[in-house]
């Protein structure tokens, strides 16, 4: 099968375009007060991926919320992180709600975030021939980049290959695991190596090859604050690296077969655009000329 033969199947970070989505549009909502910037956002999002790329094999993949097998390995996994706003949280069952009235399939899996689903779903796909364009704007999930994944960053339009990843990086995809677990993540709370930036740990592993070779080599390096940091948090790398690592074996029963993008039943698309009160995307999804009566007498 050549190259322009192969299907391909786009994993869509669904957390991911929620919350980019709901920080990109200022605060929206019905004239019954049902908040809808968020849902505005992913609508358009998904929209614009299928109408430009034209995609036959589609999955939106979303966390499940809660806690999961990472808080059990270090329970302040993500501590820093504040709950969603409440305009937020009540948009969730709606922005599930206009996926399933466009038709795409979804999934998640209790007790995984998406990077694992989305990782599984992707060796699945790669083993089974397809080339798989994972969309999403996450460097966790650079970490699957290689010769059957792409990342596809939509709002920035840049696809990431390895090449650009390590450009990016300073690293190889298959290496950003411990670029991260070196580094740390402010943002996870995943606290690596005190003081170990992106460009020292680039440097670290270039030398040494992977994060236990940088371990290995830490005793036998010139005294250093970066050597005594290497020495004494060894294990809190190791934590870190196990904390960033994608799992690729997570009990699913859908596989690429089941995300074949299917025709939207219009009028349940037409009903739901219209409780939300999206003229204009109803107008360029459903074709439906609408009116505003307001004014009549």
């Amino acid at each position: 099968m050549s190259e322009m033969d192969r299907p391909c199947l786009y994993l869509v970070d669904g957390s991911g375009y929620l919350f980019r989505a709901y920080h990109a549009i200022a605060y929206l909502s019905t004239s019954r007060g049902i908040p809808t910037n968020a849902v505005l956002g992913v609508t358009r999002m998904l929209h614009k991926l299928i109408k430009e790329r034209k995609p036959k094999h589609v999955a939106v993949v979303w966390d499940p919320g809660g806690k999961n097998f990472r808080h059990e390995i270090y329970p302040e996994y993500k501590a820093n992180r504040p709950p969603p706003p409440e305009d937020l949280k009540v948009q969730i069952p709606l922005v599930l709600e206009a996926v399933d009235a466009m038709a795409l399939p979804s999934i998640k899996r209790d007790g995984f975030e998406a990077d694992d689903v989305i990782a599984t779903l992707a060796r699945r796909a790669a083993e089974d021939g397809f080339k798989v364009v994972v969309v999403s704007s996450d460097k966790d999930l650079m970490q699957l980049v290689g010769q059957d994944v792409v990342m596809w960053d939509p709002m920035k339009d840049i696809t990431y290959d390895e090449a650009a990843v390590e450009e990016k990086w300073g690293v190889e995809p298959e290496k950003l695991g411990d670029l991260l677990g070196l580094m740390g993540d402010s943002s996870d709370n995943i606290p690596g190596v005190y003081g170990v930036g992106k460009k020292t740990a680039a440097r670290l592993l270039k030398q040494y090859g992977d994060l236990e070779g940088v371990l290995a080599a830490a005793p036998s390096m010139k005294k250093s604050k970066l050597r005594e940091r290497l020495m004494e948090q060894s294990d809190m790398a190791r934590l870190s690296r196990k904390l960033v690592e994608l799992k690729k074996d997570v009990d699913l029963d859908s596989g690429p077969d089941d995300f074949v993008v299917r025709e939207p039943d219009l009028d349940a698309l037409d009903a739901f655009l219209t409780r939300m009160e999206f003229s204009a995307l109803r107008r360029e999804l459903v074709g439906k000329q609408v009116i505003d009566t307001s004014a009549y007498v």
